[in-house]
């Protein structure tokens, strides 16, 4: 499978994580706030099984979860697109979390927004999703700059109605809801 990394943009670059990106990544994922939407925070063991995890899907799918940096080398978080589903859909979609340092400065839609431009150009046309806990209103807010509308709800958890945001993406540049 080729592997695939989004383009830098004109402050994040991507990168493949790796488990020298352990301490980062458990902080980002142990961080009560950041994980608020998520069934509990991730402990150091699921943060390492969380690398692992993306470095099987680089190699399966061709992409995963990459870690967000600044040119400088800054963490900033993890992006990317992984195969989910929704009421039973495979799907790709498009994840981010961001330190709560960095929040707010637009990192995130910045670094979504390369995401799309790398569906774009490498299996376009097809849908994106962002799959969403429904009271996540800065998450469904990425995900509506992207261009993506609501076009599910997602029965598929017992605990919880995630909101599916969607969007087809055109190999001509056009987005479609």
């Amino acid at each position: 499978m080729k592997r695939l990394l989004p383009s830098p943009t004109s402050r994040l670059r991507f990168r493949e994580m790796t488990i020298r990106d352990l301490d980062n990544m458990a902080a980002l994922l142990g961080d009560a706030d950041i994980m608020a939407f998520y069934a509990a925070p991730k402990t150091r063991p699921e943060s390492v099984a969380w690398i692992e995890r993306n470095q099987e899907r680089y190699a399966h799918d061709g992409h995963g979860l990459w870690i967000l940096e600044t040119h400088s080398g800054e963490f900033i978080g993890d992006c990317g697109i992984t195969w989910q589903s929704y009421n039973d859909t495979p799907v790709r979609e498009v994840g981010y979390h961001v330190v709560t340092a960095q929040q707010g400065r637009g990192f995130a839609t910045e670094a979504a927004q390369a995401c799309v431009e790398l569906i774009r150009r490498e299996f376009a046309p097809t849908a994106l999703t962002a799959i969403i806990h429904p009271e996540n209103t800065a998450s469904r807010r990425v995900a509506e700059h992207l261009g993506m509308t609501h076009i599910a709800d997602d029965h598929a958890h017992p605990w919880i109605v995630r909101t599916v945001m969607g969007m087809t993406v055109g190999a001509d540049g056009q987005l479609s809801s």
